[in-house]
């Protein structure tokens, strides 16, 4: 005697060896013996031999349909065997029983299970909503077999086109579209983005990585929505100087500027004024509400994307030939450049010039220094600040900027809109030049002095702290020991940087002896610290990614097929000459800092900024390398 039984959700067949009723021993085509309960037992049968019966049954299943069974039963529950008898009209072989079982069992649309052999038809509106389900579904698997075709041959899909950032930067796996997109990229061996690039959808790879970032961090889009422009401050006392700037040429939103009045006898009163929108733009008023969704200025070559909409920034900004509403930090410096005493005043400060580097710089750098200035316009007022920069520096006893280190520049000519089309120019600026070091000193000293005023007042503010060597924000006023003081507070670009425009409205408060919209450890000062944090991050990296991509632009339009490089750090970490471009070599020997090596260029990828070098000889023998001066700064200062 043969029994058919169910086990572990699939049908076995075997011959019993010993009935004890409530179970069975059974042998299996194998020879295996094993226990198994009556209860599970579906058919005792003599005939065909076991490892014969589920074959002959399954070939019979094959021609039994579905649809003619479900029109056969009625609505109850029913047992497989008995109505195997029913269909083939006589007392049914183990063959055909267990051929209707099968049948039954696979079209669990049809007929549900009810227990160990017993079923019940489906109700008549849940089968038609099945079958619909059924037939969407192969609908879809021919859809997604069509779309899979198509991508193989690298033409675009037209159900992908509205869908292309989804598909790109946030694939919803449950989709047909990112199905065939992931089959096809496996049976192509391309990514995602190198397929849909080889089929047109990507409309350079300068929009891929814009494109990603947008959606990260401006779902909405870069438009500004409709905004009162903010109304500029009335009764400000006018400050009795001639301001000037000093920016690169492509800053609009100018922060920064200064003065110089001589004291006789004294010294010099120089004045440090930074532009306080905080006086037309109230805290939880509509600008406020974009400057803290935005929190910062996202910079990229040839573009950036500001915080603040153009009008505010307009009626704020320290252009030349206005008076402009401003913050002023007032230092009383003697002859041998010591800063005796200090004033903060809200006024109006008229601003007689913007200077810019390139026009500058030529006139006043170390050599024209030390050869002495030609006479040309606030050549005398940059003296003496240089000066006083030098003097701050030495009691600070830290380097505001690393000397040797370079600024990277890049020019893009032409519309971005067509990327491709575009041409960059990269130059360099050597960090650490007069002009640097008279900003970066002069704004240390304008944020260590408002850091501390607000610290002593206890009114909250956020910090810059460096213990340790880690950068980081705080509303703990606490040392930056990258630049040698006891607190810093990013105070110096409010029209740029949210923290700052914080800080700003603290520090107005506290000049005025109100209370500052802040308080202390309150749930909105550490929400916009922690906002801040990862938003600032967020574009730096962004930034940094899109300097790749032009820097491989460059290689390319140079038509390089090698570079020279330095290199800067373990595992042979490389940075490419001319550019601000870091690359790891492995293909080189284990070489020292500041050894220098010549590359090969093999490969560039502008969708992934992958850059392939290939290392091709050593420049400079190892035992006259020393240590790179174009490692990285720690900490930027403005």
């Amino acid at each position: 005697m043969h029994v058919l039984f169910e086990e572990d959700g699939a049908f076995r067949t075997a011959t019993m060896v010993i009935d004890n009723d409530s179970s069975l021993q059974v042998e299996t085509a194998s020879g295996k013996r094993s226990k198994i309960k009556s209860a599970s037992v579906l058919l005792r049968y003599s005939e065909p031999p076991p490892a014969a019966l589920l074959d002959q049954a399954e070939a019979l299943a094959g021609g039994i349909e579905h649809d003619f069974l479900w029109e056969c039963l009625g609505d109850d529950e029913f047992s497989f065997s008995d109505f195997a008898n029913e269909y083939f009209g006589h007392v049914a072989s183990a063959v055909e029983a267990s051929a209707l079982l099968l049948a039954l069992h696979s079209a669990p649309i049809y007929f549900h299970r009810k227990g160990k052999g017993r079923f019940r038809k489906a109700p008549a509106d849940i089968l038609q909503a099945a079958l619909a389900g059924l037939e969407k579904k192969r609908q879809q698997a021919l859809n997604i077999e069509r779309m899979i075709g198509e991508l193989k041959a690298f033409s675009l899909p037209a159900e992908f086109s509205p869908l292309l950032s989804q598909l790109l930067y946030k694939p919803d796996r449950n989709r047909g579209e990112t199905k065939a997109l992931e089959a096809a990229c496996s049976e192509t061996g391309l990514s995602a983005a190198h397929l849909l690039a080889r089929c047109g959808a990507i409309r350079s790879a300068h929009d891929y990585h814009l494109q990603r970032f947008l959606l990260d961090q401006f779902p909405r889009g870069t438009g500004f929505p409709a905004c009162d422009p903010p109304r500029l401050p009335t009764a400000l006392p006018r400050a009795d100087v001639r301001a000037f700037s000093i920016d690169d040429a492509t800053t609009t939103e100018i922060d920064d500027a200064f003065s110089l009045q001589t004291l006789p006898g004294l010294g010099w009163r120089i004045g440090i004024h930074i532009a306080a929108p905080s006086l037309g733009i109230a805290p939880e008023s509509p600008l406020d509400g974009i400057a803290r969704e935005r929190l910062s200025t996202v910079y990229m070559p040839g573009a950036k994307i500001t915080m603040l909409p153009d009008t505010a920034v307009d009626r704020f900004t320290l252009s030349s030939g206005r008076e402009s509403p401003a913050i002023s930090l007032y230092l009383t410096v003697s002859p041998d450049f010591e800063i005796t005493a200090h004033e903060s005043r809200l006024e109006v400060v008229p601003v007689v010039a913007n200077l810019r580097h390139h026009d500058i710089e030529p006139l006043f750098n170390e050599q024209t220094i030390a050869a002495g200035l030609s006479d040309f316009a606030f050549g005398g007022e940059l003296l003496t600040l240089w000066q006083l920069a030098n003097a701050c520096e030495g009691r600070r006893g830290k380097p505001s900027a690393m000397q040797g280190n370079h600024d990277y520049n890049f020019r893009i000519d032409g519309d971005l809109a067509d990327a491709e089309a575009c041409r960059v120019e990269i130059s360099t600026r050597r960090r650490g030049s007069p002009l640097d070091k008279l900003v970066a000193e002069l704004m240390i000293v304008a944020n260590s002095t408002w850091g501390g005023l607000l610290a002593s007042t206890g009114v909250a503010a956020i910090y810059r702290v460096q213990t340790g060597g880690k950068v980081r924000m705080s509303t703990v006023p606490q040392a930056h020991e990258g630049l040698g003081v006891k607190q810093y507070a990013w105070s110096s670009s409010p029209l740029r940087r949210y923290v700052d425009l914080l800080n700003q409205w603290q520090l107005v408060a506290c000049l005025q002896g109100d209370t500052p919209p802040f308080a202390a450890r309150s749930d909105a000062l550490f929400a916009a610290l922690r906002d801040f944090e990862l938003t600032y991050t967020a574009y730096a990296e962004f930034q940094r990614s899109m300097e790749r991509y032009w820097c491989l632009r460059w290689l390319r339009q140079q038509g390089l097929e090698s570079i020279e490089a330095t290199i800067i750090g373990r595992e042979n970490l490389a940075r490419l000459d001319h550019l601000p471009l870091v690359q790891r070599v492995p293909s080189a020997p284990e070489l020292k800092p500041g050894q220098r090596l010549r590359l090969r260029i093999e490969s560039i990828d502008y969708l992934t900024l992958e850059l392939g070098c290939r290392y091709s000889e050593t420049l400079v023998p190892a035992e006259t390398a020393g240590t790179s001066a174009d490692d990285p700064v720690l900490e930027v200062v403005d």
